[in-house]
C-alpha cells in the first residue's frame, strides 16, 4: 500500500492543478456527454448528432470522413451528419469526436504551446494517431476511430504531465538528459507513477468505455507467441496498434534529421510489430513510408523544426512568456473566478522567469492577514499552511512589499544587508530561498494579494532585467481588476 501513496498524491495534485486552471473540467464534461450519447439506444442518434452539429469543425470532419475513400463502399455523397452516423456507425463517430476534442483541448492551451517540449509531444501524439488510422485501413477500417482514441489516450498521461505538472516535467527532462535515457524511464522516480497510470486515471474519471481503457494498455510484441495464421483478440490487437503507433511516430522523427537512421528505425519497428498486427512487413513499411510523404509529412517537418530549434539553443525570452500570460489574463472578464486567474499568473511567472517556486498570498480581511493559498514548484503544497503573516506593519520585506506600488527584488537573501529584514516565520519555512521577488496586487488603494517567486539555488539565480521587472509589475497590476477594488473576498477562491 505504501508504494502507491506517492502516485496517489501525485494524481490528487494533478487534478487539483487542473481544476484550479478551470479549462480541463470543460473538456471532461464534453467527453462525458459524448460517451453518454454513444451509449444511448442505437435507434436514437439525436444526442450525438447535436454534439457534432454544435461544432462546425466537427461537422465537417465527420462528413468528410464518411465520404472518404475508406468508407466509400458503405455510402458516398453524404451531406448530413445523420446520414454519416448511419454509414459510419455511432461508435466510429463517437470515437472521432473524442479524439478531436482531446487534441483540440491541448492545441488551444496557447500559453503552454509557447514551449518547445509541449509542441513537440503534442505533434508526436497527433502523428501517432495518423499512424494508427493507416494501420487500421490495412486491417479493418471500422476499428480506426476507436484505435486512434486508444493511441491518443496511451500518450495522455505524458501530455497531462507536460501541460499541468511543469516543475515535475522539468525534473524528468533534466534527469533523462543527464542519464542519457528516455523521459518514460525516469518518470516513476520523479512522479511516483508512470505516464500510463496518469492516462488510465483520466480514462477512469471520464468513464471511457472498457474497450478504450483496455486498448490503451502497454503491449510487448516479444511477449506474444502466435500460432501460424492466428490473430490477436480485438483488445490486444488495439493495444498492439497503439503501442506500435507511438513507437513509429518516434522512429519517424529522429532528432537531427538523419534520414538513413530514420529509415532504419522505421524498419526495425515494423519488424517487431508486423507479426502481431497480422500484416506483411513489406506492406506495413510501404504504408508507413507513404505516410511520411502524405498528410503526416507536415507534422513530421514541424517536429524536425522543433528538434532543430531546441538543438540550436535559442535563448529563452522571459519577457515574451510573461506578456503572453498578461495577454491571456486580459482575455478574461473581471468577474472570472480568482482560482484559475491566480494560477495562470503564477504559472506564467514560473515558466517565464524559470523560478523554482511561485506562491500567492491573498489578504483575508476577516483575519487581517495575508495567507498563502496557491503555489507551483516542488514541495509547495506542504509549505502553504506554514506561510501566513499579519497585515499590521512590521519592519520586514513582506510588509514593505504590501505598502509598495511595485515589486521588490532581493537578489541575495543571505546577504546580511537584506537577511535582517526577512522575517523568521518565512526563513524557518523556506530556508533555501536564495533570491526572490515580491509583487503587490492592488485593487484601488488596497493591497489584496502578494505574489512571491524565487530561485532556490545560487546557480539558478540571476538579476531581473528592467523589461522583465516591468512585465512582472504589469502582470500584478492586471490581477488587481479581478479583485474589484477590494470588494471581493477570498472565500470565492476556495
Amino acid at each position: 500500500m505504501q508504494d502507491k501513496d506517492p502516485g496517489q498524491g501525485l494524481t490528487r495534485k494533478l487534478w487539483s492543478r487542473i481544476n484550479e486552471r478551470g479549462d480541463f473540467p470543460l473538456l471532461s464534461d464534453s467527453l462525458r456527454a459524448t460517451i453518454s450519447a454513444m451509449q444511448a439506444d442505437n435507434a436514437d442518434i439525436t444526442p450525438l448528432v447535436h454534439i457534432v452539429l454544435s461544432d462546425f469543425t466537427l461537422t465537417q470532419r465527420v462528413i468528410r470522413l464518411a465520404n472518404s475513400a475508406m468508407y466509400m463502399a458503405f455510402g458516398g455523397n453524404i451531406t448530413t451528419v445523420s446520414r454519416a452516423l448511419v454509414v459510419l456507425g455511432m461508435e466510429a463517430v463517437g470515437h472521432l469526436v473524442l479524439g478531436l476534442k482531446l487534441v483540440d483541448h491541448f492545441q488551444q492551451s496557447h500559453l503552454q504551446l509557447q514551449r518547445l517540449d509541449a509542441k513537440l509531444e503534442l505533434n508526436r501524439a497527433m502523428l501517432a494517431g495518423c499512424v494508427a488510422r493507416k494501420v487500421c485501413e490495412l486491417h479493418d477500417v471500422r476499428t480506426a476511430e476507436e484505435t486512434v482514441v486508444c493511441t491518443l489516450m496511451r500518450q495522455l498521461g505524458k501530455l497531462l504531465c507536460i501541460f499541468y505538472l511543469e516543475h515535475e516535467w522539468t525534473c524528468i527532462r533534466e534527469l533523462a538528459l543527464a542519464r542519457g535515457c528516455t523521459e518514460d524511464e525516469v518518470a516513476v522516480e520523479v512522479l511516483g507513477v508512470n505516464f500510463e497510470a496518469l492516462g488510465e486515471d483520466a480514462a477512469e474519471r471520464w468513464g471511457l468505455p472498457a474497450v478504450i481503457r483496455q486498448g490503451m494498455q502497454p503491449f510487448d510484441p516479444e511477449s506474444v507467441q502466435l500460432d501460424p495464421g492466428a490473430a490477436l483478440e480485438r483488445e490486444r490487437w488495439m493495444q498492439a496498434v497503439a503501442t506500435f503507433s507511438v513507437q513509429m511516430s518516434r522512429s519517424m522523427t529522429i532528432a537531427g534529421g538523419d534520414i538513413a537512421l530514420r529509415e532504419r528505425r522505421m524498419r526495425e519497428t515494423v519488424q517487431r510489430y508486423a507479426g502481431v498486427l497480422s500484416l506483411p512487413p513489406g506492406s506495413l513499411y510501404d504504408t508507413m513510408e507513404q505516410l511520411t510523404r502524405e498528410r503526416a509529412s507536415q507534422l513530421i517537418q514541424e517536429i524536425d523544426d522543433l528538434h532543430a530549434e531546441s538543438c540550436h539553443g535559442l535563448p529563452h525570452n522571459a519577457e515574451r512568456t510573461l506578456r503572453q500570460g498578461i495577454y491571456e489574463l486580459r482575455s478574461l472578464p473581471s468577474e472570472h473566478d480568482l482560482g484559475p486567474v491566480l494560477a495562470m499568473a503564477s504559472e506564467a511567472m514560473l515558466a517565464g522567469m524559470r523560478f523554482s517556486r511561485t506562491i500567492v498570498f491573498v489578504r483575508d480581511p476577516r483575519r487581517h492577514a495575508f495567507e498563502a493559498r496557491l503555489g507551483f514548484g516542488r514541495g509547495v503544497e506542504q509549505l502553504l499552511p506554514q506561510l501566513r503573516f499579519n497585515e499590521v506593519f512590521s519592519v520586514d520585506v513582506f510588509h514593505l512589499a504590501i505598502t509598495n506600488s511595485v515589486g521588490i527584488f532581493i537578489e541575495n537573501a543571505s546577504d546580511p544587508k537584506f537577511s535582517v529584514h526577512i522575517p523568521h516565520w518565512f526563513r524557518d519555512a523556506v530556508p533555501d530561498s536564495h533570491a526572490f521577488v515580491l509583487l503587490p496586487v492592488r485593487a484601488g488603494k488596497d493591497t489584496v494579494a502578494l505574489i512571491y517567486g524565487d530561485w532556490n539555488k545560487a546557480e539558478l539565480a540571476r538579476s531581473i532585467l528592467p523589461e522583465e521587472m516591468a512585465a512582472l509589475n504589469e502582470l500584478a497590476r492586471e490581477l488587481g481588476r479581478f479583485f474589484g477594488h477590494g470588494s471581493r473576498v477570498f472565500p470565492e477562491f476556495h
